[in-house]
């Protein structure tokens, strides 16, 4: 186990997912977003099947940005309930976990 981490959340544009990548980037939260075009989404919201064309955000961290990536993403997101996901990143090529270790210090 590392102490690195994936953030997944989505994005109702290009815009946004720009926005908040660059945001995450800039401020040092994240080594890495990688932004996924032609995400389409199905989920059940306000009692309703919906569907959405979405963006999805792929964020490399480390476990002590945690925090700070979940209140950028909060603030900058115009979802009403932003998708939030950590998973933990159990092991990787040694100098690329550096390298995300290196980004975000």
């Amino acid at each position: 186990m590392t102490d690195k981490q994936i953030v997944l959340t989505t994005c109702g544009s290009e815009d946004e997912a720009e926005k908040i990548a660059r945001h995450l980037i800039e401020n040092r939260l994240a080594a890495c977003v990688n932004i996924i075009s032609g995400a389409k989404s199905i989920y059940r919201w306000q009692e309703k099947v919906e569907s959405a064309q979405e963006w999805l955000l792929l964020v490399k961290t480390t476990t002590k940005k945690i925090s700070l990536v979940r209140n950028a993403i909060l603030k900058l997101h115009s979802y009403d309930v932003p998708e939030f996901i950590v998973l933990s990143i159990e092991d990787g090529d040694a100098a690329y976990l550096g390298w995300i270790a290196d980004s975000v210090r």
